[in-house]
Parts: C-alpha cells; structure tokens; sequence
C-alpha cells in the first residue's frame, strides 16, 4: 500500500457522481491525468469550508472536478464562476454538472479567460487558476485586485512535475510560466503564500 492510498482510505469518500466522473474522463478523454482526482478534491472542499467564500473564481474548468468539488462546501447563496477555453470541452462539462444537485451554484463560461474575467462584475472571496502554465502571471495579475482582503487564490501544477529543480529549455514555455509565477509569488509582499507537496503542487495565497 502507497501513501497516497493509505491517505484516500481515511478521508471522507467522493461523491459517486465524482467518481464516475473520473471513469468518464478516464474513457473519453486524452488527457484524464489533469483531472484533480479523489485527494485534491478533498483538500479543495476543505479550503472553501474552512474559508467560507461566497464567489469563488475557477480559471481552468477542464472536466468540472475541481468545479464541483469547490461547489460542495459553498455557503448557502454561494456561487462559483468558472471558465474553460475550450470549446470542445462544454459538453461534457455541461453533462456533469447537469447530474448534479449543485448545478444551481455554477456559472459556466466558455473562452479564453483573459478576455472573460474583465466582463465577470462584482469580486471574488477565492480564486483558483488551473489553466495555461505560460498564463499564470497574467492570470494573476488580472484578478489580484478583484479579491477580496482575507481572500484566497490557490494555483495548481506549481511544481511541475518537479521541472522546478532543472533548468529548462528556452522553448518550454509552460515550465518558464511556473517558474516566473513561483518568482512573482515568492517576492509579493501583499500576500502571506505556502506551496502544498501536493500531487503536482498547489500554491495556497492569503492576500493581506
């Protein structure tokens, strides 16, 4: 027995529509390993109880996961706003998120987030980027002032397969946006940050 699978036998279970949800991804999609999965699901439903967001902003949606896992654990009236570049990925995210009860809370936008976030209104208790690598400061930089003070953004892949520890090529693009992220992260004195060893890494920011 792993760690891992020592861990995903003590905490609380996914919920069945989760679970076939990664089947589903796993059968039907090329990249299912980008699905958030059973662990990291937990851990993000447990940072939105723990901080209690209203509007929570998902820069990333790819299956819904994530989405439905932050979902889970919103305040009554609660809702989270998520968006997805790729088109070819909505019916399958609309097929998920219509099975389940908690469909209500979830504001699907689809294309490229760097022009959809400047038409969102209103700000944002919690913000999780899990999108383009190489966008990572962008992404940053645009909703920085949109979050609330006591406010969370979380990003994920943050340690790249460990590709943080090489130096890498100068055509890797996406290993040069984390590594600029984790720079930019590291010197912001506008934020208390921790990264989580967690399955790909997972930056956790509390903006002061």
């Amino acid at each position: 027995m792993t760690v891992e699978e020592y861990i995903l036998r003590h905490i609380d279970e996914e919920s069945e529509l989760l679970s076939e949800l990664y089947r589903d991804a796993h059968v039907r999609l090329v990249r299912p390993r980008m699905v958030s999965g059973h662990l990291q699901g937990r851990i993000l439903k447990m940072l939105v109880r723990l901080q209690c967001p209203r509007r929570v902003l998902e820069i990333g949606t790819y299956t819904g996961y994530a989405t439905l896992c932050l979902a889970e654990a919103l305040p009554e009236g609660g809702e989270i706003h998520t968006i997805e570049k790729e088109d070819e990925m909505e019916d399958f995210i609309r097929e998920q998120f219509g099975r389940s009860s908690l469909k209500d809370r979830i504001r699907l936008h689809v294309g490229d987030a760097l022009d959809v976030i400047p038409r969102l209104e209103g700000s944002f208790d919690m913000v999780f980027i899990d999108a383009d690598k190489r966008l990572y400061c962008e992404y940053y930089d645009l909703v920085f002032d949109r979050v609330n003070p006591g406010g969370v953004i979380l990003a994920d892949n943050t340690l790249w397969s460990e590709k943080v520890l090489e130096t890498p090529l100068p055509s890797d693009r996406q290993t040069l946006g984390i590594l600029r992220f984790n720079e930019k992260i590291r010197q912001d004195r506008r934020i208390e940050k921790v990264i989580l060893p967690l399955r790909d890494g997972l930056t956790v920011c509390f903006k002061l």
